[in-house]
């Protein structure tokens, strides 16, 4: 019997999804699944009559309102449970109250005509509300029960009646490729023979959300509609064939019951479609593509390979999800739904708050919120750096562009950089300062210079100081917002920190005008006062002026006296002292403002440097740096009143609710966590791929590329030839990098991660670890890549979820020749011990559509188990 055939792994392998579905993660995580799909009366409600012996509601041209979720479980004891899971846009109280459905059926002759129109009521479904999330779960176990679950969605259609709106039809269309674009659904696409292939919808959905038909088997119903040796009968076999639409699980084909036979037993229904696909046309197709009993069979282990290729990956997203949950939970907080919890937070937020600006101001960059420095983010963060790095740019400004005139030598070009307008010949400006002098004489004698003469001269050439030191002034506050607003990102939920940023926002602007005012006293003394200094590099710079001015006219002197040619003279002494004496000052005027303009130009020189000095001592940072950890603290907090107290740390509702789904879905992760991590320490997943002859026997042949002895024997032939073994040398290559090839490795790897990761995704009772990477990359990577390309052709490459499983078993004690199979053995069906002599061996199990394989350095039958090899 069909249900004979399959085992308790079986079945527990099923249960495990239902496990996970129960704890509600379907809504958060996508599960392994059978989608059944079809446009209205092409004949599903027969479909799942047939597959579970139990009567559905069968009425054309209705469209069901939900999903129907159908588990099926062989057991001794017959039952039958009927409940409702609710949809995930339903309240607490609501889904408490559909969790409580339940709805008696009669074991002995189960009929769901009722469960339907109970099902609705207990939804709320009504022309208001027409289609529902919610899905009406049916569980039911026997002695001829499959290991099966099945998700029916409701028909496509697209002209209304009495009983369906059109209005409807996009809301059914949307429900039904919401479950058929999810990547873990198998899509059951239930096609009807009576109607014209390419107007049924569900084959238009299939096509675009399933492009490459890996996860989609065609279900052809109501084949004795079709005119005997018609075009028509001929184009849907050949569909079945898989020559027309090509799916990789394939087609399948059954005869409903009709509406004369519709109340006929299940043994004659089964009787009468056998009879009919065992005659006619339709005798063309393999027994096992045809009829409900191979379709039981197909589809049980069509789901138990699926389930078994996505646990892998279920299992990460789910480990994935428990860590965003508590990561978002860490940065939600405790609640805060009291003073207390309010106060509490803002405690917590404060003191990490100081902390990491205290870090920032001080340079010391350990936390991981400072990231990388490579980044412009990382430095942004860098406070101490960014302030440093903006007073030298502040310190090269005021030395660059802090002059309003710049003085240059009469002999001296224009510098090329800077704004010409700004710069000015020596004896220009020292005429200029003549005149100004002139005009402000006191009682000082003549080729002396009244003393305030330098304040004015010195006041007017510092003007731009003010513009530079408010540049960056703003430069820096700026910085210091953004750092104080990515801290509080960092260590603040998102709902309270807006408020907090305002409340230290208020703080640096007071830290600001601190900051401005510092600056201001600082201006005032070279913008308003008169010029002191008791720095000796006044005189200093003086002299080396003047000494400068007197060598270069020295030097022209002579040059004119002498001429610009280096050679030997007989000198005059008294005329090489009477052409010096020409170059004397005898304008007591002139003489008296080159020495103001030296002085105010030496004492520039110092009043610059220590202005630098005090802005980023006395203004950045004792008025704002040195004051940025505690903007920020509880006793800053302590005086606020409860209003605001809870203007700062109240969660607003998105919070608490942003909260409780997190909340709710880590501990629904959890559980879902704990069932997989039960099964894996239960089941070893080696005994999944182990199916019973029998089971093999209702597969499908040239939907699922089926081949027989013959071909097996000539594929297996075929990789013997094209194995070239690895010379001991390169095995001695491995071990001089500290990398020994590998003693017992298993791999099973998925063909698209087939030349780039390597993961066990099998449990064996054999000694199973990774192989070293020098090994892997160095033979077996190039071995399989050379072999898959010279044996298969493109259109016959394995599909995304075809396995690839290499097994090798490496002896390290002796230069050994590693090769397909161990020489001078005889075949064995169970993998050597681990002291095998005689060599080394690989095996390649190469999952091609079941050709052939390796069994572990032997030859031997070769299974398919849905879309994978394996034996």
């Amino acid at each position: 019997m069909p249900s004979e055939l399959q085992s308790q792994d079986h079945r527990n392998l099923l249960d495990i999804v239902d496990k996970l579905r129960s704890t509600g993660i379907n809504r958060y995580i996508d599960l392994p699944q059978i989608v059944v799909c079809g446009d209205q009366s092409a004949g599903k409600s027969s479909v799942l009559e047939a597959i579970s012996g139990i009567r559905f509601p069968t009425k054309d041209n209705l469209c069901t309102r939900f999903a129907t979720e159908l588990v099926l479980r062989r057991d001794d004891c017959a039952a039958v449970k009927v409940s409702i899971i609710p949809g995930l846009d339903r309240e607490d109280e609501e889904s408490s109250r559909l969790s409580k459905f339940n709805h008696e059926v009669d074991i002995d002759s189960p009929d769901l005509s009722g469960v339907t129109e109970s099902a609705k009521e207990a939804m709320g479904l009504s022309e208001a509300k027409v289609f529902s999330s919610d899905i009406l779960r049916i569980e039911l176990q026997g002695i001829e029960q499959p290991h099966l679950t099945l998700v029916d969605l409701p028909g496509l259609f697209r002209a209304g009646n009495k009983e369906q709106s059109v209005d409807e039809a996009p809301i059914v269309q949307q429900m039904v490729r919401g479950y058929m674009e999810k990547p873990r659904s198998i899509i059951l696409a239930v096609v009807s023979a009576k109607s014209d292939f390419a107007l049924q919808e569900v084959t238009q959905y299939a096509r675009e959300l399933d492009p490459k038909g890996l996860r989609t088997l065609g279900l052809i119903t109501k084949p004795d509609t079709l005119p005997k040796g018609s075009d028509s009968e001929a184009a849907y076999i050949a569909m079945a064939q898989n020559k027309d639409v090509i799916f990789r699980l394939g087609w399948h084909v059954l005869k409903n019951r009709s509406f004369e036979t519709r109340n006929v037993s299940a043994e004659i229904r089964d009787l009468q479609e056998n009879q009919f696909f065992t005659s006619g046309a339709w005798a063309s197709l393999s027994p096992s593509a045809v009829g409900i009993r191979s379709l039981k069979l197909r589809l049980s282990g069509i789901l138990k390979d699926h389930i078994l290729q996505h646990l892998p990956s279920l299992q990460s997203d789910v480990v994935t999800g428990i860590d965003e949950c508590r990561y978002r939970l860490t940065q939600l907080g405790e609640p805060r739904a009291t003073l207390d919890d309010q106060r509490r937070y803002l405690r917590r937020v404060s003191w990490e708050f100081s902390v990491l600006m205290k870090a920032a101001v001080d340079g010391t960059y350990n936390d991981a919120f400072f990231g990388s420095a490579k980044t412009e983010e990382g430095y942004q963060r860098r406070l101490r750096a960014v302030v440093q790095n903006t007073l030298e740019d502040f310190s090269d400004s005021v030395r660059s562009e802090g002059r309003t005139r710049l003085i240059v030598e009469d002999n001296q070009e224009h510098p090329s950089n800077g704004d010409q307008s700004t710069v000015i010949h020596r004896t220009a400006y020292v005429s200029s300062v003549k005149e100004q002098m002139r005009r402000s004489r006191g009682s000082e004698l003549p080729g002396t210079f009244n003393p305030l003469i330098n304040g004015e001269l010195f006041r007017e050439q510092c003007q731009p100081w003010r513009g530079l030191v408010s540049r960056i002034r703003n430069s820096i506050l700026r910085s210091v917002n953004q750092m104080a607003r990515a801290i509080l990102e960092h260590v603040a939920t998102n709902d309270t920190v807006d408020a907090l940023t305002a409340l230290v926002d208020r703080s640096i602007d007071e830290l600001g005008r601190n900051v401005d005012a510092k600056i201001e006293d600082l201006l005032r003394p070279h913008h308003a006062g008169h010029p002191i200094t008791y720095n000796h590099y006044l005189i200093s710079n003086v002299q080396n002026a003047q000494a400068n001015r007197q060598r270069r006219a020295l030097e022209a002197s002579l040059r004119s006296h002498f001429g610009q040619n280096e050679v030997i003279y007989n000198v005059d002494v008294g005329n090489v002292i009477k052409a010096l004496h020409e170059r004397e000052e005898f304008d007591m005027g002139s003489y008296a403002s080159h020495l103001a303009v030296d002085y105010m130009q030496a004492y520039y020189k110092v009043a610059m440097k220590t202005f630098v000095d005090d802005v980023s001592i006395h203004a950045i940072e004792e008025q704002l740096i040195q004051k940025l950890p505690p903007v920020l603290n509880y006793e800053s907090l302590d005086p606020l009143s409860e209003p605001q107290i809870a203007h700062l740390a109240a969660e607003n509702k998105s919070a608490a609710l942003d909260r409780a789904h997190n909340y709710d879905k880590l501990q629904t992760l959890t559980k879902a966590m704990q069932e997989l991590q039960g099964f894996d320490k239960t089941h070893s997943f080696d005994r999944f791929w182990q199916e019973d002859e029998q089971v093999e026997s209702a597969r499908p042949s040239s939907a699922e590329r089926h081949c027989d002895g013959e071909q097996q024997q000539q594929a297996v032939e075929e990789v013997d030839n094209q194995l070239q073994p690895v010379e001991s040398q390169q095995l001695h290559d491995y071990s001089s990098d500290a990398e020994p090839p590998p003693e017992r490795i298993q791999y099973a790897i998925e063909w698209k991660a087939l030349l780039k990761t390597k993961r066990i995704g099998m449990d064996t009772e054999q000694d199973v670890s990774l192989a070293p990477g020098a090994f892997w990359d160095a033979t077996l990577r190039k071995k399989l890549e050379d072999l898959l390309d010279r044996k298969f052709s493109p259109q016959d490459r394995p599909e995304p979820d075809d396995t690839v499983v290499v097994v090798s078993d490496a002896h390290l004690r002796r230069d050994v020749c590693v090769t397909n199979k161990p020489p001078n053995e005889t075949p064995r069906s169970t993998p050597p011990e681990r002291g095998l002599t005689g060599g080394s061996y690989i095996a390649f199990c190469v999952a091609l559509g079941a050709l052939a394989k390796i069994n572990r350095g032997t030859v031997g039958e070769t299974h398919t188990v849905g879309s994978t090899t394996s034996s």
